[in-house]
């Protein structure tokens, strides 16, 4: 039988999902490890109106398409056992419901004075970047990214993408670091360095950050055309070195530390040295994880290690799940995060590691897996 309180969340509901309709939004979860968030907006697919629903579960979005009764339903499902707040937007008014721990539901409806402007019923809106076309960024025009005017070439637009996918990641850790004094980032393996320059442009630049970016390769040519390109666009704080990831001592604090590509285990020494640093921020994209793969042997796995594409495979997961691991035992919250695409590249996970001082009790189930995978990493003999 149908309650008051389910009756009235239907009732409003069936009134709000309509053309008119700007936004739904669902939020205080009943369960935080669960669907965080709903958002529920009108879309125009192949000239019909359906609704589309975007649940967000920790990093990772979901979409749907509904139709209009499938997406009352969903959201009253959601209301009754998922969430406890609803604030819905159309063009005429603003509504709010609330459910308390008890299952009371209280709404409140405000008209609004003038109608809210026409919305974009398209299914794919135009993203914002934090890079934005339009605005010409220096090293982006000699990386032949955009034109002198801002615009974004057509050929090079999946590294645009890439780029501002990358600062993504570091815009969500911004809290963590400290705004008032000199921050001091180190990029080991820079390359040719267009991430680099992207990081030192969007926390200097445009963010106001007061820092100091290092990076490090063993090639010369490489680091003195970096150095070209610095000081070409007045970047006196960001400085190329040549070196090696393991035996680099030219600083002794750091608070972030970046590795993108490092190959094999340079990867491990680069996060060896933010752990002894305790660096607030690693930022990881490993390479070309070969070392477990020599190592990775296991009976009950041998019907699949035999084939060796699936073997290669499953040794740079357990590789990077591994480090993750041992990330997380020094101090860090670690998560495991898609960098790019998988049509681009298979090697699209990116480690980023936020140091909290609260090493993790993982130390008996690690060593399980270890022994399980016949795993010896080096990044495990660099920590001891």
């Amino acid at each position: 039988m149908e309650t008051h309180a389910q009756h009235t969340i239907q009732t409003i509901l069936n009134r709000s999902v309509s053309p008119q309709l700007v936004e739904c939004i669902l939020s205080n979860p009943r369960d935080r490890e669960e669907i965080t968030q709903c958002r529920l907006r009108p879309v125009m697919l192949k000239g019909k109106l359906l609704y589309q629903l975007e649940e967000r579960r920790g990093k990772q979005i979901f979409h749907k398409n509904l139709d209009h009764s499938e997406a009352v339903a969903c959201l009253a499902r959601a209301l009754e056992f998922q969430f406890r707040q609803a604030q819905i937007t159309t063009m005429a008014e603003d509504v709010t419901i609330l459910i308390s721990k008890k299952g009371t539901v209280t709404s409140k409806t405000k008209k609004r004075a003038s109608q809210a402007p026409a919305i974009s019923l398209a299914h794919n809106r135009a993203k914002r970047y934090l890079l934005e076309e339009g605005r010409p960024v220096p090293f982006l025009v000699d990386l032949g990214v955009m034109t002198p005017e801002g615009r974004i070439i057509r050929s090079r637009y999946d590294k645009y993408r890439q780029i501002n996918r990358f600062l993504e990641f570091v815009e969500d850790i911004l809290p963590q670091l400290d705004k008032t004094r000199q921050l001091t980032i180190l990029d080991f393996g820079c390359g040719k360095s267009y991430l680099t320059f992207a990081l030192y442009y969007y926390l200097k630049i445009l963010s106001g950050y007061d820092l100091r970016i290092i990076g490090l390769d063993l090639k010369d040519d490489v680091i003195r055309h970096c150095n070209e390109l610095a000081v070409k666009y007045g970047y006196n704080s960001l400085q190329f070195l040549q070196g090696d990831i393991a035996d680099y001592t030219g600083v002794d604090q750091v608070d972030m530390v970046v590795t993108l590509h490092a190959c094999d285990t340079a990867t491990d020494y680069a996060l060896a040295k933010a752990v002894k640093w305790q660096a607030k921020v690693i930022l990881s994209v490993p390479c070309c994880q070969h070392e477990l793969n020599r190592q990775l042997q296991n009976p009950i796995l041998e019907p699949v290690l035999k084939y060796g594409i699936l073997k290669e495979r499953m040794a740079a997961l357990f590789t990077d799940g591994l480090r993750a691991e041992h990330l997380e035992a020094c101090g860090y919250r670690t998560q495991l995060l898609e960098f790019i695409d998988m049509e681009h590249t298979p090697k699209n996970l990116l480690i980023r590691a936020v140091y909290q001082g609260r090493p993790a009790q993982n130390e008996s189930a690690l060593e399980e897996l270890e022994t399980f995978l016949h795993a010896d990493l080096t990044l495990k003999r660099l920590l001891q």
